[in-house]
């Protein structure tokens, strides 16, 4: 009896694309992932931040005087040395630093101080008195500008009232940036004890109990322990003054002084915006524009540079 074996049919090898292209697909998705999250910032960003960065660089180099009929003239670099020969954008810059340091003891200092005081507040009162202390930031600023020029209204106003003055701070060269500081300081002094709780909060209380078993007393507590680990949110709030006070202060200049008297209270941002809307010069006023930008870009770099060597940090 013979056997005759049949040729075994070959089985044929797996194939290997199908797994090879789901391994691509994942890792295609994982690279590709994070930048889906990330599109809808950097859309808006791109937007409303770079695209009109770059039409500031390019209208800075015309003379244009904002109406749509009239040509825009190449002028090259004319704008930025028209710009830096005029007094009154130093004496804007100066008023600008001017407005700053006046408003960094109310928005660095007290507020340090409101917040440690406050510590001791405990129980529901606390609460009320955080909603006390934030309440003005949330007023908007015309309407405050309303309020508080009506209070130092020379002749029927709270403070003359009370004072028997008949002096228009709002009106007089010596004050007016004065008033203009104070109300800024009362508009922003809640937003930086809020910021300041904030940090007080993200303390750990291990530290104090440490040092008190080593027998420190309260105030040491605070001045080695407390305030250096403040640092970061300090530096913070000097940072915000820094750059973001003279914007804040646009919405109470133009609705109590309009910038003067003899421009006594125009800034840079409000000579930026009376560039462009009162002297119709659009290339000058985005010259200012683009001077102003790259200026506290580099003052914004060299205080993140100071945090991050002076600073202390919990770890």
């Amino acid at each position: 009896m013979f056997v005759i074996d049949a040729p075994a049919t070959p089985v044929p090898p797996v194939a290997a694309t199908p797994v090879r292209r789901r391994l691509t697909r994942r890792r295609v998705a994982r690279f590709v992932a994070p930048y889906l999250y990330l599109s809808p910032a950097l859309f808006l960003l791109i937007v409303w931040t770079y695209q009109p960065l770059v039409q500031a660089l390019q209208l800075s180099t015309y003379s244009w005087n904002l109406l749509p009929t009239a040509p825009m003239t190449p002028v090259g670099t004319a704008n930025y040395e028209r710009l830096l020969d005029l007094p009154a954008f130093w004496g804007a810059l100066g008023r600008t630093g001017t407005l700053i340091l006046g408003l960094l003891p109310f928005t660095v200092v007290l507020p340090v101080v409101i917040a440690m005081a406050s510590r001791r507040v405990t129980g529901r009162a606390r609460t009320i008195y955080q909603a006390l202390v934030f309440a003005p930031f949330l007023v908007a600023p015309v309407a405050a500008a309303a309020v508080w020029r009506w209070l130092l209204h020379p002749g029927t106003g709270f403070l003359a009232q009370v004072t028997g003055s008949d002096r228009n701070w709002v009106y007089e060269t010596a004050t007016a940036q004065g008033v203009i500081i104070a109300i800024t300081a009362w508009h922003l002094i809640g937003f930086a004890v809020l910021v300041v709780w904030a940090g007080l909060a993200g303390i750990s209380g291990d530290y104090d109990e440490a040092a008190r078993v080593d027998g420190a007393s309260p105030g040491q507590i605070r001045r080695w322990i407390t305030l250096p680990l403040l640092s970061p949110t300090v530096l913070f709030l000097i940072l915000t003054t820094v750059l973001l006070s003279p914007t804040l202060t646009f919405p109470l200049i133009d609705s109590m002084t309009q910038g003067g008297p003899a421009q006594a209270t125009t800034n840079i941002y409000y000579l930026l915006w009376d560039y462009a809307f009162h002297s119709f010069d659009a290339g000058l006023s985005a010259a200012a524009g683009v001077l102003l930008f790259f200026g506290f870009g580099l003052v914004a770099a060299l205080l993140v540079w100071i945090s991050e060597k002076v600073a202390v940090h919990d770890d």
